[in-house]
């Protein structure tokens, strides 16, 4: 497994006063750095270091997000009145609740 596959972003911490590198599939990990692109270099390379560990202890991996399947449908729960407001704007609109919905999501 290639660990530049995983999910990698670089974010502000204003508790830190630093920039904190991240991975989407290890949510434990992170790196601060006061430069932006060595806190990125600095997660990669903390990532390829776990994985070897984990490959080496023959510890399954987490999958990448980019190699996930998704089907495009999840169930979400909302309140009625919500349900109601959304069924309402979507035959207002002459779409069903699914496009709608699908829509606001994209936004």
């Amino acid at each position: 497994m290639d660990s530049k596959r995983y999910t990698y972003r670089v974010t502000w911490s204003v508790e830190d006063n630093q920039y904190v590198g991240l991975c989407a599939e290890f949510p434990s990990l992170s790196w601060l750095d006061a430069d932006q692109s060595k806190a990125f270099s600095g997660i990669v390379d903390l990532v390829a270091e776990v994985v070897a560990d984990m490959i080496s202890n023959k510890q399954k991996l987490p999958t990448a997000l980019s190699e996930k399947k998704y089907s495009g449908r999840f169930a979400v729960r909302v309140p009625s009145m919500v349900h109601q407001k959304l069924a309402l704007e979507a035959a207002e609109r002459g779409v069903s609740m699914n496009r709608l919905v699908s829509a606001k999501l994209a936004m």
